[in-house]
């Protein structure tokens, strides 16, 4: 509770307005301010509080700090004498001044000036009295104005300047035992005041009885001789297997050797042949069959038709004799004796192997050079031509066995990748035959769209005998 002396004592102390209003009242005579303009701006003002002299000048201890040589390095531009101010000027000074009597240059105020010790010319200005005095690029504006109300002291709050006499010491005293008692009870539950005593001999003595008294672990299973005899054999037939084929996934595969190489792309050739062998150009086997592929169905079906380069060898491909139509079940030529396991006549893959005739040709197909533009396929496409040239070279063979020679191919490509024209130029003693189907052949090929609307293709294709 509050005491009735400190409710009188606040009482007393003045509030925050009523302190404003006494300040208000309380201020005296009017203050100088002063303002400094240079190069059309105003520099600075400020309002003289504390009734001085003010002085002007290079120096830095003056007031107002100009660069100017028309005034000594301090000069009393306001000189307070008594309780009024004076204004001082010297003769290189110009400026207006406002007073009781009118408005007067300070040309004219010369006469009616007093003269001080310093040659100066000095004019007594009252409360109304305002003007402008220039010195060199400086000018000074003056007036003289109400003095700012003195700001109040800064105050503590009530609460504050009440001190201890305003404190609840009854809500005080209970927080502060609420407190002590929370403290106590967490302390009390992390400490170990209240664990009762182990003695650590009489727990050792308990875990050594307790083990004492578990009980026995089971006998283990032990298997008879015999069994384990017969095991052993088994587990080294597993890891016989697995340590055989170990060494085998070590080293890599050995290479072919060009010989091998050589036997199996015969073999693919004869193969390829015999599919040509087997394609019959009754129906449409033939476009069914090659559906979308690059190779001319004509040139197919002229080789299909002569079944030249077709026959049985001993090779690992097992190519049975002979062209003709496949039939279901029929073990007969071409291609239905191809993986056929030979047991109608003689032992496994074996069989009459029927003879060749006339040399075999091979067509090697080099890199192709696009100039023009850019064709993204040109090489998957010159690629696929090679049993086509090598089935009409095949042709060349059959009329020619001497025929050898080069064709060096310029495959004009137009902007939809279709060929508009291939221009041959073969060398060597090749048949007219075959130029005009590897041309052929060309022509009926299919690019994709060249970048720049057009392109050239070279392509070198070099046929030899094997």
């Amino acid at each position: 509770m509050t005491q009735p002396h400190q409710q009188s004592g606040a009482s007393q102390r003045p509030g925050q307005m009523t302190a404003v209003m006494r300040a208000v009242a309380a201020t005296g005579p009017k203050v100088l301010r002063i303002g400094v303009v240079q190069g059309g701006r105003v520099l600075e003002e400020r309002i003289i509080k504390q009734r001085s002299h003010v002085t002007v000048g290079p120096s830095e201890k003056n007031l107002f700090v100009i660069a100017s040589s028309a005034v000594p390095s301090s000069f009393r531009l306001f000189e307070l004498v008594g309780n009024d101010y004076h204004l001082n000027f010297l003769d290189g000074m110009q400026g207006r001044i406002a007073l009781p009597t009118g408005i007067s240059d300070l040309n004219v105020l010369k006469g009616q000036a007093r003269r001080t010790s310093q040659g100066a010319h000095q004019i007594r200005l009252t409360e109304d009295s305002r003007g402008k005095v220039v010195i060199g690029d400086t000018t000074f504006l003056f007036q003289f104005v109400a003095p700012p109300p003195v700001q109040p002291k800064p105050q503590l709050p009530v609460a504050v300047l009440r001190g201890a006499s305003a404190i609840d010491w009854n809500s005080t005293i209970i927080a502060a035992f609420s407190f002590l008692f929370h403290f106590m009870l967490l302390g009390a539950i992390y400490s170990d005041w209240l664990d009762p005593v182990v003695d650590d001999e009489v727990a050792v003595a308990g875990l050594i009885d307790s083990l004492k008294n578990l009980p026995p672990p089971p006998p283990v299973e032990e298997k008879p001789p015999e069994e384990a005899k017969d095991e052993k054999p088994a587990e080294q037939k597993e890891e016989a297997p697995a340590k055989a084929a170990a060494p085998a996934q070590k080293g890599p595969a050995a290479p072919m050797s060009q010989k091998e190489a050589a036997a199996v792309s015969n073999q693919l050739e004869q193969l390829e042949m015999a599919t040509l062998g087997a394609l019959s150009t009754q129906g449409p086997a033939t476009a069914g069959v090659l559906k979308g592929g690059e190779v001319a169905t004509g040139a197919l079906d002229q080789a299909a038709a002569s079944g030249a380069g077709v026959g049985v060898g001993s090779g690992d491909l097992k190519l049975g004799g002979g062209g003709g139509a496949l039939r279901p079940g029929a073990t007969g030529g071409g291609l239905a004796g191809i993986g056929s396991t030979g047991r109608g006549a003689g032992t496994e893959g074996t069989g009459a192997a029927a003879k060749v005739a006339g040399p075999k040709g091979a067509a090697n197909v080099g890199g192709a050079a696009v100039s023009g533009g850019s064709v993204s396929n040109a090489a998957r496409v010159v690629a696929g031509m090679r049993a086509g040239f090598r089935a009409c070279y095949q042709r060349g063979l059959n009329e020619n066995p001497d025929a050898a020679g080069s064709i060096r191919l310029a495959i004009q490509v137009g902007p939809g990748g279709e060929v508009r024209n291939v221009i041959p130029t073969p060398s060597g003693n090749l048949p007219q035959s075959v130029i005009s189907c590897v041309q052929a052949r060309a022509k009926a090929a299919q690019f994709d769209a060249p970048e720049g609307g057009s392109a050239v293709i070279q392509v070198p294709v070099t046929f030899v005998k094997q």
